[in-house]
This record gives structure tokens, sequence and C-alpha cells, in this order.
């Protein structure tokens, strides 16, 4: 089987945490890297991947990414593939029939449900499952983003429709903030309001049938300045996790997500939906419910787990680590493009 996101670096992909979820999954599989840069650390990361490939950016279209997938199925053998990374779902969500009939296998959502994601749908996704939403105005010129500060004051967030978040404290940083937004994402910018609480998220596998195969539910107590979470704690509580459980019911969610919110006392505010395995994966995996070793199962057409009992107040804590190889494997890598 193969996993992309093996960037371990300071803005983590999910690629090594799902592939130390593979080898603690009882399954013996070889576990192929997909990377799309030679520096990647995953890469030389032989106890956990056993050979990497450098991927062709998804932005260089559908053909030269799958004949790579191809290539790695004819000449080294592939089943699975769990790709972790939001830039290259589309070509895989696109591609699930072309790859299932040379044998390449998915567990993936359907593109209906990969839309989801997208911040402008958060308020319908809220309202089927009986949550909230931070106050949300979509924005596409100057004059719509000075009407929706005045509307929901600052502090505010503003967004892309899929990607980039920050925090605006004055109409400059709001401007800036939304110029740099368009120029790489383009229309429309997200203006949201600022919900303060507890960040509680919640990860898991949906069957695609309205049920799932585990879920576990975090708080996080601090992150990087990128946002990424360093240390977390397990939390049990019942209203994120019935939410998440409705999200899935609702919607015949298929696959990893990620349901990242705000608690407030009672309430629960909906801020992001992401359609893979978070970078902190692994957590779920380290308080007993694998849900990569599940999700591979359930691509391979083996009936997973699906209990999800976790103790609360389990800690997660990230950390930096080094090791030495040999020159000559970055070379291979960057002259041949695998390992």
């Amino acid at each position: 089987m193969a996993v992309s996101g093996i960037n371990a670096i300071d803005n983590p992909g999910p690629g090594i945490g799902i592939a130390k979820g593979i080898r603690e999954s009882g399954l013996n599989v070889k576990v192929f890297g997909l990377a799309y840069d030679a520096m990647e650390p995953g890469i030389y990361m032989n106890w956990l991947i056993d050979k990497s490939f450098i991927m062709p950016y998804p932005s260089s279209g559908e053909t030269p990414f799958i004949n790579r997938l191809l290539y790695i199925k004819e000449n080294y053998g592939l089943d699975v593939v769990i790709p972790a990374l939001d830039a290259e779902l589309p070509l895989f969500i696109k591609g699930v029939s072309l790859l299932e009939s040379y044998g390449i296998k998915t567990f993936l959502p359907t593109e209906e449900q990969f839309k989801l994601r997208g911040k402008d749908k958060l308020t319908e996704v809220a309202e089927k499952i009986g949550i909230k939403v931070p106050k949300t105005l979509v924005v596409t010129s100057y004059e719509e983003l000075s009407q929706a500060s005045n509307e929901i004051g600052f502090p505010l967030m503003v967004k892309g429709i899929f990607y980039k978040a920050y925090k605006a404290y004055n109409i400059s940083q709001l401007n800036s903030y939304f110029n740099s937004i368009v120029s790489e994402w383009g229309y429309p910018v997200i203006v949201q309001e600022v919900v303060t609480g507890e960040e509680m998220n919640v990860v898991g596998v949906g069957d695609g049938e309205g049920g799932h195969f585990g879920l576990v539910g975090i708080k996080k107590l601090w992150i990087t300045s990128l946002g990424k979470i360093w240390t977390g704690v397990t939390v049990r509580n019942q209203p994120l996790l019935e939410a998440a459980q409705r999200f899935v019911s609702e919607f015949l969610w298929r696959g990893a997500f990620e349901f990242e919110c705000i608690v407030r006392e009672n309430e629960i505010y909906l801020i992001e939906i992401n359609p893979r395995f978070p970078a902190w994966v692994y957590f779920s995996t380290g308080v007993g419910v694998n849900l990569p070793g599940r999700l591979l199962k359930a691509a391979l057409g083996i009936e997973p787990e699906r209990s999800w009992d976790y103790e609360a107040g389990k800690l997660y804590v990230r950390f930096t680590d080094d090791f030495v190889t040999e020159i000559s494997e970055f070379q291979k890598v960057a002259t041949r493009g695998e390992s």
C-alpha cells in the first residue's frame, strides 16, 4: 500500500502518522511513500516507509499523476493508496474507477462529499446536524469586504474557501490578508466571526452507509505558530461526538475525516471539515482506535473493527527528532525519483 503526506516537517502531513498506524495494524503489508520533494523526511525513515516515489504535482493533471501510480503498480505492486493531502484528493476521487480497474483500491469520499469541506458549505452542514457556525459572510469585492467587517467587527477571521486562514485585528490587516488569499486562491473569500472557547476535534472513518469505524475526540492544549497541534488530550464530550456521528449519518460519509469545532459551554461551533486524516492521526492508534489500519482493511474489503471505546485524559505529545543517513539516498531520489 502507499500513503502520501510524508512531509514530516514543521507543518507536517498526516502520512507518517498513517504509516505508524498501518505498522501497528497487524496487517502484513509493505508501505510505500508518495512524496513531492526529495527533501521530505519520510523518504528516509526506512523503519516506517519501505520505498518512496516522487509524484508529479497534482497541478500537472490527471494523466501523469495516474500514470505514476500505474508505474508503481506494474513494477513493485500496489493494492491500496491512502491519499493524505487536500490538493491531490480531487485527482484520486475522479480516478477511483480507473484505479480500481487496475487493481488499485482506495476508500474515499464521493465528489459531492468532498465539496462539503468548502467553508461556504459549513452553515448548511451545521444546520443539518443541529450545531452552530460562527457568523460567516462570503465576499467577492472590497465593498463586500468592508460591509462584512462592519457587520462582524474586529477581530475576525479571513479565510480562503478551501485553504488559508488569518485573524485580522484591523482594516489594514484585513485588506492585506484578503489580497494575499485572492492572489493565491482567487474568489470567494470567507469573513467569519471569531468564537472563543475550547478547540476540540474529532477524527473518524465513515463507512459510506451512515455508520463509522470509530471516532476519537481530542482537545488542543498547545499549537504551533502554523496552527498544528503539539500537545493534546483525549476527551469524551458527548455532544461533540454525537454531532460527528450525525454528520457521518446525515451525509453517508465514506473514508477519513477530521471535524474541527469550538466548544463553549454546551454550544458547538463547526469551524472546518477536513476530508482526510489530520497530522495527529496517530493519537487515535495510540489510544486503541487504529483508524488508519481500519481504513486500510475497508479498502481491502475486510470488515474493520467498529469498537471505539477509548480513555479520556490520554496525552498526545509531538516532538522533534533527528537521524543520519547516506547522501547517496538523497541523490538516488533526486535523480531517479524513487528510493
